[in-house]
């Protein structure tokens, strides 16, 4: 599906999240529940170790929240999920989530020999040759200690709003030396894309679709794709559904393995979502957000002119939940938590909050974690 082109950062965030328009009969896992649900196996919560008051309260809130769907799986079973104002099987955008695709697709590359971590950009980017920006690898892409150009105004209204994201993003100077500044850098990010498709030979959304969608059952989700040349959209733009990214969380519970398949190395896995992956963020790995405690920065950081936090602070994104619980995350507090300790995800899907009013997070999907374990 190709993108249309925004004329700002709000019209093409609101239009995204509103898909499907028009409110929709919610529905909900009934006590009597089929056995499986979108092919996931149905179990009682309280069979599963799960609390279902504390359920029943979380998909409360997140209604409350305006979210379009809710759903709690461990150990590969479904627990419950809602849905409000679109049907389950309705894909919808879910911003920055991803991201942690992307980084995904760069896993599969590296395991089927396409591509090394280490790998310069500019050997895949011919642009960057000869420039700052040469030496930028591909893992400093996935950390976002890139160095690549960031403004508020670039990453969120001009790669928006610009005919080919993937040309705007090329085009950007170098502001930092490679590794030395952490920036949350959606314009570094898209450049993923053309190392994706050079290194692998094909198009991103056909690589994924072929990939990781159809190898983990993920029949509801697609990556759209830039209008003026066809290029997915790397940092954001996937459409899926909550049950649809729970299958996408259970290949990083299977350490890179769903359905008897590997299609990631453990040691890929370890790296993206097991330790943070830059001295500049102890909250990030490669495109996933991580509850290790430490250095922690925002997404829109105020920095000092050598790309260096003006208020530093140290802590958690979670403090109450373990420290290896890792989720995507994306706009309007779109959240696929998973917690590798219990085997237990936490998916919430869903509007943005209006400004200045409570929004869903990390924290809420993590309370819900840690209150239904008990």
């Amino acid at each position: 599906m190709r993108l249309p082109r925004p004329a700002a950062l709000v019209a093409a965030l609101l239009a995204l999240a509103l898909i499907a328009g028009g409110a929709t009969t919610a529905t909900s896992a009934s006590p009597t529940a089929p056995r499986t649900i979108d092919g996931w196996p149905v179990r009682t919560p309280s069979s599963l170790g799960l609390r279902a008051g504390v359920l029943e309260a979380g998909a409360k809130e997140a209604r409350r929240l305006d979210s379009t769907c809710f759903a709690v799986v461990r150990n590969g079973r479904l627990a419950r999920d809602w849905n409000w104002r679109m049907g389950r099987d309705v894909p919808r955008e879910v911003f920055s989530i991803t991201k942690s695709v992307t980084s995904t697709l760069v896993g599969i590359a590296v395991r089927d020999g396409d591509l090394r971590l280490d790998d310069r950009v500019s050997t895949y980017v011919p642009q960057w040759r000869g420039t700052p920006s040469e030496t930028v690898t591909v893992r400093n892409l996935l950390s976002n200690d890139s160095g690549r150009f960031w403004s508020m105004q670039s990453d969120y209204a001009d790669l928006l709003a610009a005919r080919s994201r993937t040309r705007y993003a090329i085009g950007l100077p170098q502001q930092y030396a490679p590794g030395s500044a952490w920036a949350y850098n959606n314009a570094a990010i898209q450049v993923l894309e053309p190392v994706l498709e050079e290194a692998t030979g094909m198009p991103v959304a056909t690589f994924a679709r072929t990939r990781l969608f159809e190898p983990l059952g993920m029949s509801h989700t697609e990556m759209i794709t830039d209008r003026s040349d066809n290029a997915a959209m790397v940092f954001y733009g996937l459409r899926t559904t909550c049950l649809d990214l729970a299958r996408f969380g259970s290949l990083f519970l299977g350490r890179g393995k769903a359905g008897g398949t590997r299609l990631l190395d453990k040691g890929y896995v370890k790296q993206a979502v097991g330790r943070s992956s830059t001295v500049h963020n102890a909250a990030y790995g490669y495109l996933w957000w991580l509850n290790r405690p430490g250095r922690v920065r925002g997404a829109t950081d105020a920095v000092d002119a050598q790309g260096q936090p003006l208020r530093p602070v140290t802590g958690q994104l979670a403090p109450y939940a373990p420290e290896n619980v890792y989720a995507a995350l994306g706009f309007g507090g779109q959240v696929l938590l998973v917690d590798p300790n219990s085997r237990t995800m936490v998916v919430r899907l869903g509007l943005p909050a209006p400004a200045g009013e409570e929004g869903y997070g990390f924290g809420t999907a993590a309370r819900v974690l840690t209150r239904a374990l008990g």
